[in-house]
């Protein structure tokens, strides 16, 4: 039988599907966990799969439920990650792993059944180093509703694959991933400086290396929005934040797409401080509300009554929570030389 990777046209029933490790970084997650493992171990998937919970010191029960996972199921493996910071539990998981393919999962992650399937097919197929899909927001209140639909617009978070789809093909990042082990172990894996963006950063590192990163849409896990706004502006606040200490590290990594959100914070600001001395600066903070509004009414035409009144707040967060943290930045979060 031919080993990985082989043709994705043979047969499934003559291909030799390579065992799968499944990461997790697990920081309270009571709620979610169990679902989200079961699905993980329900993969319409032939080979073999193992998962390892990287578990933080949690706040609620996620500790025990973690364990009795682990103690009813020998494909489950739990180790600790006393940080509790995504990437220090996804080296602890990976070095804890057995696997050559290593799925990255959230632990209140929903994968579509195929989703293992589709992923090393993929690989085979392109010869990538990471392939990954797309982050399906999915809201249930009115205002993840409106999140959902502003995470899945151009003009909530640009044109991203992975958040708005597409055809398959190269990217920059991709949500989640499926990677070669060689290729983790090439780049050396996460770089656990990185408090946020820590994907979009090594698979910059991947890629810098020769490797190639590919998105899949067909490749769609389901992702619960923020559901407030305190919640939203401190996620893309730190979003911000994090994606210019991207910049300081890796020149040239910054386009105008990333730019657009500090500079309209930055012009409104400083229309608002002029409009005393010069009433006409308001035409900028005005201008940008209006075409919130009117971005709003032509993204959120299918959405419910309460959650198309919320959507102009939401990207209007989105907007100015993201520039604000690019913007406020501080150097002393600059990654200290390698």
């Amino acid at each position: 039988m031919k080993q990985f990777p082989d043709s994705p046209h043979a047969p499934a029933e003559t291909r030799a599907w390579p065992p799968i490790s499944v990461v997790m970084p697990v920081l309270n997650e009571e709620r979610h966990l169990r679902e989200a493992v079961d699905q993980v171990l329900a993969q319409s998937y032939p080979g073999e799969i193992e998962v390892v919970l990287a578990v933080g010191p949690s706040r609620d029960r996620t500790q025990e439920v973690a364990e009795a996972i682990a103690a009813a199921d020998p494909r489950v493996t739990v180790v600790p990650n006393p940080t509790g910071r995504t990437p220090n539990a996804l080296n602890a998981a990976i070095a804890a792993s057995r696997n050559g393919i290593i799925a990255r999962v959230d632990g209140h992650a929903m994968l579509p059944s195929d989703y293992l399937r589709v992923a090393v097919e993929t690989l085979a197929e392109t010869g990538a180093d990471n392939v990954g899909g797309v982050m399906a927001a999915e809201g249930v209140t009115p205002f993840e509703q409106a999140v959902a639909c502003a995470m899945t617009s151009k003009i909530g978070v640009g044109a991203a694959a992975f958040h708005v789809g597409g055809t398959a093909g190269p990217a920059d990042t991709v949500y989640l991933g499926v990677f070669r082990r060689s290729a983790l172990d090439r780049v050396g894996g996460y770089d656990e400086h990185f408090q946020r963006a820590q994907d979009w950063e090594m698979n910059h590192r991947i890629r810098q290396s020769g490797g190639l990163v590919w998105f899949q849409p067909r490749m769609r896990v389901s992702y619960r929005p923020r559901p407030d706004v305190k919640a939203l502006a401190r996620q893309y606040f730190h979003y911000g934040r994090w994606r210019r200490v991207v910049a300081r590290t890796h020149e040239g990594t910054i386009n105008l797409r990333y730019l657009a959100p500090p500079a309209a914070v930055l012009a409104m600001l400083l229309a608002l401080a002029a409009s005393p001395f010069f009433p006409l600066a308001l035409i900028v903070p005005g201008g940008y509300a209006l075409a919130i509004v009117a971005g709003s009414a032509l993204t959120g035409s299918g959405l419910p009554a309460a959650a198309k009144l919320r959507l102009p707040i939401v990207y209007a967060t989105m907007h100015c929570s993201w520039g604000w943290g690019f913007l406020t930045s501080p150097r002393k979060l600059a990654r200290p030389p390698r």
